[in-house]
């Protein structure tokens, strides 16, 4: 689990928005557009992003919505650092498509970009960083299929229309589960708007409509939580089988207790490091790759024992390195 001054650590990183490293003349700026300044997941990119801005010598302006849903809000961001010209842009976009104009407004005047997380309709970005989350769909329906061993109902509690990361997630679990699992049936899909709250009622609907429901598939961070709270308010913890996206507290005590079966991890903080890192090479005159796909990691309740997951789940620059 994670110590307590591990824990004031993402915390102060959550809590400033507007975290800059100064810039100096001989110091390029890279502005970095997270989809939400608020979820644990991607306080843990803006550790990585921290930890590659001292590594490679570069500043950067950290800023974004508190609400995932907020694109508007994301929009201005994007459009004060183009005005602002940095040297550089990075951006896990809210929608992938309403982000469109203004990140090709921040390349027409000459800032180049590097999308991570979550995809963006264009093609003109140095690098593209994400997990690979439509293969991370697809693990979610083969782990949630053996458990409720290969029959019976299921369902989604889904982020937000519009969520390229979250949609393909969902994508892949409906294509595995249909081509894979023909005796399971997807009985409902509810999304929770990237809201804790609004997925646990999301969740408490689906369970009222379905009483005999055999298993969940939660593909946010938020979505899980208001999974586990609604397993929990109804007695259904580790009757109603659950496989979960990201990690947060709430997961870890859930794996820990049984409410979750597996939990599928990405690596945010390596996210936030590589993003940084696409962008000062290309800075310096060289050619990142245009993508890099990082793997989801299934974790079940025995690994938490495991020295390496646990380094897994809390990063070196969480602890304060």
């Amino acid at each position: 689990m994670m110590p307590e001054m591990n824990r004031r650590n993402l915390l102060r990183l959550a809590m400033a928005p507007l975290l800059t490293s100064c810039r100096r003349s001989d110091r390029k700026l890279i502005g970095v557009v997270p989809k939400a300044t608020s979820h644990l997941f991607f306080v843990s990119i803006h550790a990585g992003v921290d930890r590659a801005s001292k590594d490679l010598h570069i500043g950067y302006q950290w800023n974004g919505p508190a609400d995932e849903t907020d694109y508007a809000r994301q929009i201005q961001i994007v459009d004060a650092m183009t005005a602002q010209q940095v040297d550089a842009l990075a951006i896990s976009a809210t929608d992938e498509r309403a982000l469109v104009a203004p990140v090709e407004r921040a390349i027409q005047a000459g800032i180049p970009v590097t999308i991570f997380d979550s995809g963006l309709d264009i093609t003109n970005y140095v690098t593209f960083v994400a997990t690979d989350n439509y293969a991370g769909g697809c693990t979610a329906a083969r782990r949630l299929g053996r458990l409720v061993k290969g029959q019976g109902k299921v369902a989604m509690v889904m982020q937000k229309p519009g969520g390229n990361s979250t949609g393909l997630r969902e994508r892949g679990f409906d294509a595995t589960m249909a081509t894979e699992f023909p005796r399971i049936e997807v009985a409902a899909r509810q999304f929770g708007m990237g809201d804790p709250e609004r997925s646990r009622a999301a969740a408490e609907n689906i369970l009222t409509a379905h009483p005999g429901l055999d298993g969940i598939f939660a593909s946010s961070e938020a979505s899980s939580i208001g999974s586990i709270q609604a397993l929990r308010s109804r007695g259904l913890a580790g009757k109603v089988r659950l496989v979960t996206f990201d990690s947060s507290d709430t997961h870890l005590k859930a794996i820990a207790d049984g409410t979750i079966d597996v939990m599928l991890v990405q690596d945010p903080f390596r996210i936030g490091y590589e993003a940084v890192q696409s962008l000062a090479e290309h800075l310096a005159g060289k050619t990142p790759p245009k993508r890099v796909n990082l793997p989801v990691r299934e974790i079940v309740r025995d690994d938490l024992k495991d020295p390496a997951v646990q380094k897994f789940l809390l990063p070196p620059a969480m602890k304060g390195g």
